[in-house]
């Protein structure tokens, strides 16, 4: 079950608030990983590269608007 919230927070971290989402999917992937879900490990990295989408895709937009 953490793992499945973990890889939500993956995909929303890419479009909101990436290191929130990020962060909160590392974690619940981790912790769905040490109580034996096989996904655990995965959702956290999932979140890791949503998280790292996020940031650029945010620069990107950014520096887009200003450009």
């Amino acid at each position: 079950m953490l793992s499945i919230i973990g890889f939500v927070c993956a995909a929303v971290a890419v479009l909101f608030i990436p290191i929130l989402f990020g962060l909160a999917g590392i974690v619940l992937g981790i912790v769905g990983h040490t109580r034996g879900e096989p996904l655990g490990k995965w959702a956290a990295v999932a979140a890791g590269v949503g998280m790292i989408l996020g940031f650029v895709l945010g620069i990107l937009v950014v520096s887009g608007t200003y450009a």
